[in-house]
């Protein structure tokens, strides 16, 4: 019987979800289509949206913990859930992120991931794109900020393990930012492939930057134990144990 609620309240929080992301599109369309300031005040007014509703509706908390970015830099997330999507955005100024280029054409969302500065990445040609990017970045085109990227290239479920793409230091070597690791527990809540949603707490931590200048294999040797370890551990804080 529970069970059966459970499910019902998260059919519900959803739906609502969805019919809020249209009413905050339309609401803020034509300051979004003139203005980025427009843009990312939907997407941040929509943010603050689901996480209320998380919180009455299903019990489902969230906590950033760390030092959220505040200049010019690159995060590398721990990718499980929506959720930590939402909660990065949230807690970021200047937040924009790496995607796949189908979500471009996704009602609402490629719209405005379009116009707060997103970067869509063709599948199978990750390379290209990066490249693409760093060509904008340097022109002018796309605007400084905090640009997001799932180093391991896709959602991870929890407790699955996934290699950690070069693409990442990619970006990390060539626009000679530091790097702000990101690891979560967001999957555990809010998982990929079905709507039940879980009561508990969320949480996105951001972890002391990486400095510049590092090589390759120092960067990503460094980068995967730091979010994996970080991540494991609040997995295991939720009670998670593979």
């Amino acid at each position: 019987m529970m069970s059966a609620v459970r499910w019902g309240i998260s059919l519900i929080f959803v739906l609502q979800n969805a019919v809020m992301m249209l009413l905050v599109g339309l609401v803020f369309l034509p300051w979004a289509l003139v203005s980025t300031k427009g843009a990312r005040a939907a997407c941040k007014s929509y943010c603050v949206w689901v996480l209320w509703t998380a919180r009455w509706m299903l019990d489902l908390r969230h906590e950033i913990r760390g030092t959220p970015p505040s200049g010019e830099m690159l995060i590398a997330a721990k990718h499980q859930s929506f959720l930590d999507i939402i909660m990065i955005f949230n807690a970021s100024p200047a937040a924009k992120f790496i995607m796949k280029r189908e979500i471009l054409w996704t009602p609402v969302i490629g719209l405005y991931a379009y116009r707060i500065g997103c970067v869509p990445v063709n599948r199978g040609k990750r390379g290209q794109a990066i490249k693409k990017m760093l060509e904008d970045v340097k022109s002018g085109v796309t605007a400084a900020g905090q640009l997001v990227i799932y180093s391991q290239g896709t959602r991870v479920t929890p407790g699955e393990k996934k290699p950690y793409k070069v693409g990442t230091f990619a970006l990390y070597d060539q626009m000679k930012q530091v790097c702000m690791p990101v690891a979560t527990n967001a999957g555990l809540f809010w998982p990929k492939g079905t709507i039940r949603r879980k009561p508990g707490l969320a949480v996105v931590e951001f972890l002391p930057p990486i400095p510049v200048g590092l090589s390759q294999a120092e960067f990503m040797t460094r980068l995967e134990a730091e979010v994996e370890i970080r991540s494991d551990a609040l997995l295991a804080e939720a009670g998670f144990h593979g």
